[in-house]
């Protein structure tokens, strides 16, 4: 169940016993514990700890509502990867770009550990996996870089609270393979689960991208899709198969018009949306393991990446609602 600590000590569940908690771990990166005013202690401020032992739903918090008009207290604050996200990988003074070589524990703990006072731990198990010349984006978040690094060698970040007798709390980072679970099990609607799969291939794969200036002067280029869903300045589909669409951006500095046309193309060039009710699977996914499902009457079959999990406790009931990679944001792949 939900704790409360403090940096020093762990204060127990029963302060937030009659708290409803909500963990949006990778979304909104917020947690939210809401408290009736009458059951509100000292300990419920700013910089106390807000956690599920062993697990990487928690937060510090950061940020506390209260009104005369409501019944209850709102705490909130940032998740462990939300943490995470505060944080930015800078290019080194003259150089370009960070780059970085080892096993990958070793780098996690070389980025990690200096950013967070003892308080982010990296294990020290050499995992048997390194990088070399790992080249990160200019200026990404923590989170997303090494998200990001982890990904290119098949792993993932995972995260847990720990408190051990005699130690602080912690929050231990490792990298860990990510578990393709479409490739384990089989799973149709004989398993009894529900899912949603939409295969779209009339979607557009050559955008016209006018920019700034007037007639001959203005700022045009050309983006195609290709069969492996790769974004090039070549044309591959032709003909009946080609189908076009113009993108206007006048708003955008040309140095980023790219970038902004190529994730206007990603939302209406072909695509999986696939969606399925993954805690009905009764295995520990965790985020950037990959399920999978089939429906054998129109031969269809979906993977995705499991993004989000917002994990909700109202009442003493304990609920988990998972998202996989591309439903907010219209199934793009």
């Amino acid at each position: 169940m939900v704790i409360l600590a403090t940096k020093e000590r762990e204060l127990g569940t029963a302060p937030l016993k009659k708290a409803n908690c909500s963990f949006d771990v990778n979304g909104n990166k917020i947690f939210s514990v809401k408290i009736a005013r009458c059951y509100l202690t000292d300990e419920m401020t700013f910089g106390n700890m807000v956690y599920i032992p062993d697990t990487e739903f928690g937060g510090i918090i950061g940020k506390v509502l209260t009104s005369t008009t409501l019944d209850y207290v709102e705490l909130k604050g940032y998740t462990w990867r939300g943490r995470l996200e505060q944080k930015i990988i800078s290019p080194p003074a003259g150089s370009d770009y960070k780059i970085v070589s080892g096993e990958l524990n070793a780098v996690l703990k070389s980025l990690i550990e200096p950013e967070y006072d003892g308080l982010f731990i990296v294990s020290s198990k050499d995992t048997g996996i390194s990088v070399n010349n790992y080249q990160f984006d200019r200026y990404c978040t923590l989170l997303d870089g090494v998200t990001k690094m982890l990904k290119s060698k098949g792993c993932r970040l995972d995260i847990q609270h720990r408190r051990e007798q005699g130690v602080p709390g912690y929050v231990l980072i490792r990298a860990v393979p990510i578990e393709d679970y479409s490739d384990q099990i089989e799973l149709s609607k004989d398993c009894g689960l529900n899912y949603t799969m939409e295969d779209i291939r009339d979607g557009v794969n050559h955008l016209i991208v006018t920019g700034k200036g007037e007639l001959q002067d203005r700022n045009v280029f050309h983006l195609y899709v290709w069969p492996d869903g790769t974004i090039k300045k070549m044309q591959y589909y032709k003909g009946l198969d080609e189908i076009s669409q113009v993108y206007e951006n006048t708003s955008t500095e040309t140095d980023q018009l790219e970038e902004q046309s190529v994730k206007k193309l990603q939302e209406i060039m072909n695509k999986k949306i696939f969606s399925m009710d993954v805690e009905k699977l009764g295995i520990d996914v965790h985020i950037g393991d990959v399920v999978g499902g089939r429906d054998y009457l129109t031969g269809m079959y979906g993977a995705k990446p499991v993004e989000n999990i917002i994990c909700s406790i109202t009442a003493g009931v304990v609920s988990k609602e998972y998202e996989l990679e591309g439903e907010n944001d219209n199934g793009n792949s």
